[in-house]
């Protein structure tokens, strides 16, 4: 699958300027819908090291209501967690009605990270593919929408991005030496992101592939993806789209004159 993804897409940043604050202000009023309407939803960010996940997660909740949703960095398993069943620490994420859980990194791990760097027996992160299925469906069945993103970009990709912020002082330490050793097994976690999006696709909890070179183009994909998720969510209940808003100009050059956090870069 990932071998046939075109990772040359761009968009210019004067489109995204142009696009970004009605795709902000859209994505605002599905979320108050949802809340009034007690739809859930969790959207779960996966992909490569220096992909953008991060920033893109930023430019989505910018404009949100922070009462409407809960971001979760997810780590390693502590210690008294390891004394739970696998995908307990995940149903304590679970979203209450109308609220949204954004994970940057997820259940996932189990059959990416564990599986490649051996950190769990092949019995248990194969079975991980049944847990995970199981639980998404239950997500699902009991209405929340469930939307996956896996952020792609190519090993030489990678690997520019990874020089670029270690020459950066105030960036270096995102930087580890498991990062680059991560990085050696490229192959690996390809060949397990390949079996992960075979075993773990399903119509109630689908997989959207993001092409990241460009960080404009995938953030536009993923506001595009997610509002298209929580409207067929809300069908009839989903508010009519907002005509053009005249303080969209403004905000855009607010925007460009703070650096252009939204403008992603590359």
């Amino acid at each position: 699958m990932l071998e046939n993804v075109n990772l040359n897409r761009k968009l210019g940043k004067q489109t995204w300027r142009h696009e970004l604050p009605a795709l902000q202000r859209r994505l605002f009023d599905l979320e108050k819908a949802c809340w009034d309407h007690g739809k859930s939803s969790i959207i779960v960010f996966e992909g490569w090291e220096a992909a953008g996940k991060g920033g893109a997660i930023s430019t989505l909740t910018a404009r949100l209501d922070a009462r409407g949703f809960k971001l979760y960095a997810i780590t390693p398993p502590r210690t008294y967690e390891q004394e739970y069943p696998w995908l307990w620490r995940f149903w304590l994420k679970a979203p209450n009605r109308g609220e949204m859980a954004i994970f940057d990194r997820s259940w996932y791990r189990r059959v990416l990270d564990d599986r490649v760097e051996r950190l769990v027996p092949r019995k248990e992160w194969r079975k991980a593919y049944l847990d995970i299925a199981e639980f998404e469906r239950m997500l699902a069945d009991d209405g929340t929408t469930v939307v996956k993103f896996w952020f792609h970009i190519s090993r030489k990709e990678q690997k520019k991005r990874f020089k670029k912020i270690e020459k950066d002082p105030l960036e270096s330490w995102r930087i580890s030496k498991e990062d680059w050793e991560r990085h050696a097994r490229y192959d690996e976690y390809l060949e397990a992101a390949e079996e992960m999006f075979e075993r773990t696709e399903s119509e109630y909890a689908p997989w959207t592939i993001v092409e990241a070179t460009c960080r404009r183009w995938a953030r536009r994909k993923v506001f595009q993806t997610l509002i298209a998720a929580l409207e067929k969510a809300l069908g009839a209940d989903a508010p009519p789209v907002a005509p053009p808003n005249p303080r969209d100009a403004e905000l855009r050059r607010v925007s460009a004159s703070i650096g252009g956090e939204s403008d992603g870069g590359l």
